[in-house]
């Protein structure tokens, strides 16, 4: 702690910051466009939120998840990195705990690491295939509570729990 001495008026309270939250984009990243990723960068400006975590998924991640092939972790990453640098004003994160584990990640370990390590409240940010993923999970009801769901897309067809809980979650680009 700083020892230096700060001088304030009487009755001073320091200004509160009204931005909250953060918005976890959890892909993949293969197939998301730079125009979707400035939807991300967008949102968090739009809705003040403090931070968002760009959440690459490992190659095992995708395999278990779904059967598309994604090019190399470092690839996604890099590209990443790279459209970031436009948005230095912004409080952007590129997450590294896939790679630091170098295996399949379940979304409930990707999850729990996330509410521990950044402010809630958290938002994910879904594709509608992965969001149809995510609902088909176990644990599916016991995270919705805890997390909101932006999805980019409504899914076709919507799965029987994202409808149970159409509260929880809104689609940001209407067709």
């Amino acid at each position: 702690m700083s020892e230096t001495v700060q001088k304030v008026p009487f009755g001073y309270e320091p200004p509160k910051d009204v931005r909250k939250g953060t918005i976890i984009f959890y892909d993949s990243f293969q197939n998301i466009s730079d125009r979707e990723l400035d939807l991300a960068a967008y949102l968090l400006k739009e809705r003040s939120f403090k931070k968002l975590v760009l959440y690459p998924l490992h190659e095992q991640s995708m395999k278990r998840i779904s059967n598309e092939t994604v090019s190399a972790f470092y690839k996604r990453e890099d590209r990443l990195h790279e459209w970031k640098r436009d948005k230095e004003d912004m409080d952007i994160t590129v997450e590294r705990l896939e790679i630091k584990r170098k295996k399949y990640t379940p979304i409930d370990t990707a999850l729990r690491h996330l509410t521990e390590t950044y402010s809630p409240p958290l938002f994910l940010l879904l594709t509608g295939e992965m969001a149809n993923k995510f609902a088909s999970f176990s644990s599916f009801e016991e995270w919705i509570v805890k997390v909101r769901l932006l999805l980019l897309t409504e899914p076709e067809p919507l799965h029987p729990r994202l409808l149970q809980y159409k509260h929880r979650w809104e689609s940001i680009i209407q067709h």
